[in-house]
């Protein structure tokens, strides 16, 4: 299919919509609902808004809503350097937008804090268990690269088809329940960057973790899914090799 201006702005409006609901509703219900919820609650919201919007908008866009899954598609070859640069610009202003939004209706709220706070990541005094900067930069690897491998995995070249969003929208609320205590969670830096432009202060001095970690747990979940899921190869191997090994010796 032959693709036209008019499908390049779909896919980026896409893009830039998903990120800006996803910062308002995900984050938001950390600002705003945060204490009646709980970290369970929080990672629920994560996970059912990203599971929602990836089937509104992974047909047009493949939903990536976060620069470090584009990264992933960037690496894996399945999208090329220009529809990279347009959606993670599209990403970070839906990011900027959706964190202006919540900022506004946040500031409705007597008494509640959003300097150096506002749903934004962090370590060391930040962290809700103290957690020191280089264990928040591994964590943030490791919960990225589970993210964008299973994104990887389960999307059809871009698009998001079949029950594939039903597994990203699990993958993401189950990161989040293992990192809200350690660093707030970011696993995608236009998450990070909107709210951290808010909320002033510590978040704006540990941004760059939350950029450049996920960046890296992306990259290296396209080059493992590489190795595990090479292009023009068969995906279903498991139940072949287990009947090729079932198999009686046939040697004389």
């Amino acid at each position: 299919m032959e693709i036209t201006e008019s499908t390049q702005t779909r896919t980026v409006v896409a893009e830039f919509l998903g990120t800006l609901l996803l910062v308002f509703f995900a984050v938001g219900a950390a600002v705003l609902a945060g204490e009646y919820i709980g970290t369970f609650g929080i990672a629920l919201a994560f996970g059912f808004t990203m599971l929602a919007l990836a089937y509104a908008l992974g047909p047009i866009s493949g939903c990536h809503i976060n620069p470090a899954v584009t990264l992933g598609m960037l690496l894996a070859r399945r999208i090329v350097l220009r529809t990279a640069l347009e959606y993670w610009i599209a990403q970070v202003l839906g990011a900027i937008v959706g964190a202006a939004l919540l900022f506004l209706v946040a500031k409705q709220v007597p008494g509640l804090q959003t300097h150096d706070a506002f749903g934004t990541n962090g370590w060391g005094d930040r962290s809700a268990v103290r957690l020191n900067l280089g264990g928040a930069f591994i964590a943030e690897i490791v919960m990225t690269f589970l993210f964008v491998f299973v994104v990887l995995t389960v999307t059809h070249r871009v698009a998001v088809l079949g029950f594939g969003g039903l597994a990203i929208g699990l993958a993401l609320g189950t990161v989040h329940l293992i990192g809200i205590p350690l660093d707030g969670t970011s696993v995608n830096p236009a998450r990070s960057i909107g709210p951290a432009l808010f909320a002033g202060g510590g978040a704006i001095a540990q941004l760059w973790l939350f950029i450049v970690a996920p960046l890296v747990g992306g990259a290296l979940a396209a080059v493992v899914h590489q190795i595990t899921h090479p292009p023009h190869e068969p995906r279903l191997i498991a139940d072949e090799a287990a009947a090729d090994a079932a198999k009686p010796d046939e040697r004389v």
